[in-house]
């Protein structure tokens, strides 16, 4: 009964989360959204219940057919952490190192997903059920101090991985017009998963897209919107 109650308060949170990002999408609100949760995270962990954690991410797949990777954006623990420590090196001037070409391969995310699928069942076999998040948690923290966040959001994430599927034809997100668009690549440099590409205009891929707002923030011509 206990249980039901948690998966039912954070079905409420996430509900209201998503309605947040739906009517009023700024920088400012996502950021108290993601300290919310990063305190749940840390709350949840320091109680042994950091399984119940699986359920708001279960929750993020399904809302991810319609608004898109907003978990990774607004909710991922890791991501938050992520943020702090990339705007932490741009202040220092902290340079990054250049990613493996051999992890930039298709198939490295799949792999990588793959060996956590089977680390996370054998670890269940030997009674540690609660093991795997907190380190995929410390391992992308770990990276993006050496290496641009591109290489957790975009090849290593197991949990990015599943909602790049999910989300790959969202029904909303971020979108560019291409009539006001004037090309200065500013959205592209600021992206932390890569996921918008030049054309004959700029594309963002619903797939990678974190939602994270940062491509809304550098558009001086307000060319970008999540819709």
């Amino acid at each position: 009964m206990l249980h039901k109650l948690h998966y039912l308060s954070l079905l409420y949170i996430i509900i209201r989360v998503y309605k947040i990002g739906g009517y009023v999408l700024n920088t400012s609100k996502k950021k108290v959204v993601q300290l919310l949760f990063l305190g749940i995270f840390i709350f949840l962990f320091l109680t042994n219940r950091v399984q119940l954690w699986m359920g708001l991410f279960l929750l993020g797949i399904i809302f991810s057919f319609i608004f898109g990777r907003f978990y990774c954006g607004w909710i991922c623990s890791i991501n938050t952490v992520m943020d702090y420590i990339s705007n932490f090196k741009k202040r220092m001037g902290i340079k990054n190192y250049n990613i493996p070409s051999f992890l930039k391969k298709k198939y490295t995310r799949w792999l990588f997903l793959g060996f956590f699928i089977i680390a996370t069942i054998f670890s269940s076999k030997l009674g540690e059920k609660q093991i795997m998040l907190p380190i995929a948690f410390l391992l992308g923290i770990i990276l993006t101090f050496f290496f641009h966040e591109e290489l957790w959001h975009r090849y290593l994430c197991p949990y990015g991985s599943v909602l790049s599927l999910s989300a790959i034809s969202a029904k909303k997100g971020i979108s560019i017009d291409k009539e006001k668009c004037v090309n200065c690549t500013k959205c592209a440099k600021v992206c932390p998963s890569l996921s918008i590409r030049k054309e004959d205009k700029h594309i963002v891929e619903k797939k990678d897209c974190l939602v994270c707002l940062r491509c809304i923030d550098v558009c001086d011509v307000k060319a970008i919107k999540y819709k």
